[in-house]
């Protein structure tokens, strides 16, 4: 299918099941996480007859014939071994008289009695639904085009489903909690290209930074995902946790997802062995209890507790310390972070002095499905090249953006390769852009690297200590003058000098007429 198809596909799967809620007295946040189990379930069934020739072509002759395919053959593919009764179709062709929820329910136990992983994950309270309401959605889910949808595609349709509900607020607070919009997701793996080794998330929500890091790896490499990568993931809240181990499923990704609370445990125990680290942890996060002896011990806390009630620099060392001697890490941090004083500012020092700190980048707002605030983008690189290791890149992205509502945006694809390039030139490598990159070409006319006047600046280490180590972007790399030639600056200049004598002239005829009544109410 082409990129466009897909995304009709999804639109329509979506208005299709959006329009059956709407319809229903359910909440998004109920409808949630049954309407992924069944996504779950068909993408099963898709990704079983997929691999099904792949895995009997590679079953040997045995003296009785060839043995019959195993779950352990299928997994190896990046499937799942459905039991006959968890078979999507069997659930499309079940009989009016059968209690369809009861039905999926078993399914769904089913399925978790077979793979440890998802034991206690799959939701399973399918009677709480209507049997109409479950027999429409399950064939909104078994048209044609859906039962042709490859792996991948069927991957596109999960997370596009956990964007739609995080946009609808359907999260445990709110839809920022287990979902991190796509565009600031790309971007951190783009810039730091996870293509090998250890990846560690300590803040995972629904395991989106674990996706597209397997999407790069399959654009960038002739290997399977599971044979060049490791994901490890720790999550919170419970049901974010399911989304994680459903979302790796459904991509076939092998992962280990943990429940646990990072600012207490490290279950992992990944200090110092991660190749990238890949987070967007919850901002400015407060009442931490830092008198816990393990707080107080952290190895994770190189650079100090800081004194401020807000977890920020917490994180911020977590995600330091887990890298290796050339890890890689990014990651989403609120804004306030990057000029924060007090205790926090000399943790920022420390962390700048040692050299890891390679780019800043400011994100405008409306990137969030349910908060506007803008944000920025931190990245950590211990094995800079030696050109680069008191260096810092800085870009002010606040002005670039597509708007895809009225209340959000995205890059857009030229947007994103532009970004890409920058970080790619700053290391002093080819940037990969299309032959149509206006975007780019419009910048960076020659190919490579220079400072852009509102955009980016190469600052160093020297430059961030007089600037009292702000990391704020907009402070090294000025503010574009986009001048209009066919604006007379100099006629609107005297125009405003004129309007500004008028409100002069009547703010002091209002200023006598107050005073005269005041005098007046005195007498």
């Amino acid at each position: 299918m082409t990129q466009d198809q897909i995304k009709q596909l999804e639109k329509e799967l979506w208005d299709a099941a959006d329009a059956l809620r709407a319809n229903s007295k359910l909440t998004a946040a109920e409808y949630k996480d049954p309407v992924l189990g069944l996504v779950l379930l068909r993408f099963a069934q898709n990704k079983y007859e997929e691999a099904k020739p792949t895995v009997e072509a590679k079953i040997p002759e045995g003296p009785r014939g060839k043995r019959v395919a195993t779950k352990e053959d299928y997994l190896a593919a990046g499937a799942i071994l459905l039991p006959d009764e968890a078979k999507y179709e069997y659930l499309a062709e079940l009989p009016e008289h059968k209690d369809i929820a009861e039905a999926i329910n078993h399914a769904m136990k089913q399925i978790e009695a077979e793979y440890p992983d998802l034991q206690g994950n799959l939701p399973k309270n399918y009677q709480e639904f209507e049997s109409d309401l479950l027999r429409d959605l399950i064939r909104v889910f078994n048209k044609d085009a859906v039962k042709k949808a490859t792996g991948d595609v069927f991957g596109r349709i999960y997370e596009y489903f956990l964007m739609k509900f995080s946009m609808q607020g359907a999260g445990a607070q709110e839809g920022g909690e287990f979902f991190t919009p796509p565009s600031l997701v790309q971007l951190i793996v783009n810039f730091i290209e996870p293509d090998h080794g250890i990846i560690h998330d300590p803040a995972c929500g629904s395991g989106g930074m674990f996706v597209q890091t397997g999407y790069f790896v399959k654009s960038h490499t002739n290997r399977e995902v599971n044979e060049v990568i490791t994901c490890y993931g720790t999550e919170q809240k419970t049901n974010n946790t399911k989304l994680a181990k459903i979302n790796l499923a459904i991509h076939g990704i092998e992962g280990k997802i943990l429940e646990a609370n990072s600012f207490y445990s490290d279950p992992h125990n990944l200090v110092g062995k991660c190749d990238f680290v890949m987070a967007n942890p919850p901002f400015n996060v407060n009442k931490v209890d830092k008198g816990r002896d393990f707080v107080k011990t952290d190895p994770r806390l190189p650079f100090g507790l800081p004194k401020a009630d807000n977890a920020n620099y917490m994180w911020m060392q977590y995600f330091y310390s887990y890298l290796n001697e050339t890890g890689r890490a990014g990651f989403v941090m609120a804004s306030s972070a990057t000029d924060a004083g007090h205790s926090e500012k000399l943790i920022r020092q420390q962390l700048i002095e040692t050299g890891a700190v390679d780019c800043i980048v400011s994100v405008g707002n409306n990137f969030f499905y349910t908060r506007s605030l803008p944000c920025h983008l931190w990245f950590y690189d211990r094995g800079k090249r030696a050109e680069n290791k008191d260096k810092i890149l800085m870009i002010d992205a606040r002005n670039v953006y597509r708007k895809v509502t009225t209340t959000i945006n995205d890059f857009d694809e030229q947007q994103m390769q532009g970004l890409t390039a920058i970080m790619k030139m700053y290391r002093g490598e080819a940037p990969e852009v299309s032959k149509e990159n206006k975007w780019f070409k419009e910048r960076f006319s020659q190919g490579i690297y220079q400072d852009i006047e509102g955009l980016c600046k190469v600052v160093t280490i020297d430059e961030v200590r007089e600037n009292d180590w702000s990391l704020t972007p907009g402070r090294y790399v000025g503010v574009a003058m986009d001048l209009d030639e066919d604006f007379d600056y100099q006629a609107r200049l005297l125009e405003i000098q004129s309007e500004l004598e008028v409100l002069n002239a009547e703010a002091i005829e209002l200023s006598a007429t107050i005073s005269d009544n005041l005098r007046k109410l005195i007498q």
